[in-house]
């Protein structure tokens, strides 16, 4: 008899068939078909009070308004020059690091992700990123042939441990010779921590300090940067000291920004002094996009451009962004007044998500708290030794009821 084939290399045999996140939101959403009360605090989309996916009217008009030939072509492989210019505009405004900026467009801030990952560090080379971070890191880095290394995200006053990034910094740079970090903010998925002025000057300091000893990219995620609370562009002035000395990424995406979850639109944007770099980097990046997805949508793009690039349609969609970001902040409001008493979960400014902590600090306890939670009928995610909360899609009436099955759960 013929032994048994596998035509899969040995790599891809035991790979997950759906991400745990949507496995919990499919059953989430048959258990509410069925008629049952259910609180869905998984999905990381921003959802009504009526439970309903919440669009920006005036986005959806300008997709539906793209012509038909620009629609149905091809669009340039890395995207056309308007877009890039819209994006690093919208991104960078008038700081002074938009006149040393590039960029390529990308499938969602994911493919901006992915590309970082091909293009700043060497096959088997680990990126380093908070303890605490948006699993589908670890997917992008395994599928790249890469790793994803930690350092412990809180000190303990509850802010970043700026100390452990310097010293798992220090070690990417003795044994890769070479460094790239993410960091999301603000509103970090999964804790919805945001840094401030103390802590980003503080890992500007770091970064300086060890750029001497070989390359350091470091690569902002901006995914929710217009959910939270303040300036959204206060980051900037404190970033400028990296320039020409430390690469500079920004993982931009229109999925959060303007409710465009299923057109995949994205933007990695590079910013450095050096022509001759800038060039290099620009067609690294123009390849990798040819080399993964061709091009990416030609109606999402030019729809994304014109908002961008007409004063009024812009304004237009910030004040639709904004009503919705009021219903987001009373919900984050609801959270911390009734969850600050009982539960333990980090600095929560606002976004999407946060976190609770589970005593036991172990995935197995996440994982029973989790289950608890379910027979009461709420959804949330069991991430390492807590539960990722996304306040974005529980409306502000059902926040008691969810923090009361937290308490439950995890004995607050």
């Amino acid at each position: 008899m013929r032994a048994r084939v596998e035509f899969l290399i040995p790599a891809r045999t035991s790979r997950p068939s759906d991400d745990p996140i949507f496995s919990l939101n499919a059953e989430a959403v048959a258990r509410t078909k069925q008629g049952e009360s259910i609180i869905n605090a998984t999905l990381g989309a921003i959802m009504d009070d009526d439970g309903k996916l919440a669009v920006l009217s005036t986005v959806i008009d300008a997709i539906r308004g793209v012509p038909a030939v620009v629609e149905a072509g091809y669009a340039p492989l890395a995207g056309p020059v308007a877009y890039h210019k819209a994006v690093i505009g919208d991104l960078l405004g008038k700081s002074p690091l938009a006149e040393h900026a590039i960029a390529v467009a990308t499938t969602g801030g994911t493919g901006a992700l992915r590309h970082a990952v091909s293009c700043f560090l060497e096959p088997k080379q680990a990126l380093l990123t908070t303890s605490r971070y948006w699993s589908p890191y670890k997917t992008i880095a395994d599928e790249n042939d890469r790793v994803v290394d930690t350092f412990e995200m809180f000190d303990a006053a509850g802010e970043l441990d700026v100390a452990a990034l310097a010293k798992k910094l220090d070690e990417h740079l003795a044994t890769q010779g070479r460094a790239l970090l993410f960091i999301n903010d603000p509103c970090q998925n999964p804790t919805g921590y945001t840094m401030h002025e103390r802590q980003w000057r503080a890992v500007v300091d770091v970064l300086l300090a060890a750029s001497a000893r070989g390359p350091i990219t470091l690569l902002v995620d901006v995914a929710y940067w217009l959910w939270g609370f303040g300036d959204p562009h206060a980051m900037l002035p404190w970033l400028e000291p990296l320039l020409g000395k430390v690469g500079l990424a920004f993982a931009w995406s229109a999925s959060k920004s303007f409710t465009q979850y299923g057109a995949r639109v994205g933007a990695l944007v590079f910013v450095d002094p050096d022509a001759g770099r800038r060039k290099r980097t620009l067609d690294a990046l123009a390849y990798a996009c040819r080399g993964t997805w061709s091009n990416c949508n030609a109606a999402g793009m030019a729809a994304i451009t014109q908002i961008l690039s007409d004063a009024s349609l812009h304004a237009q969609v910030d004040a639709e962004r904004r009503v919705l970001q009021q219903l987001l902040n009373g919900r984050v409001k609801a959270f911390n007044e009734i969850a600050g008493r009982t539960l333990r979960y980090p600095r929560y400014d606002g976004g999407f998500f946060t976190t609770v902590f589970v005593p036991g600090g172990k995935v197995a306890d996440a994982q029973r708290a989790a289950a608890t939670m379910r027979e009461d009928g709420v959804y949330v995610v069991p991430i390492a030794d807590s539960l990722r909360v996304a306040l974005c899609s529980v409306a502000e009436r059902d926040v008691p009821r969810l923090v009361k099955s937290l308490q439950k759960a995890v004995g607050g």
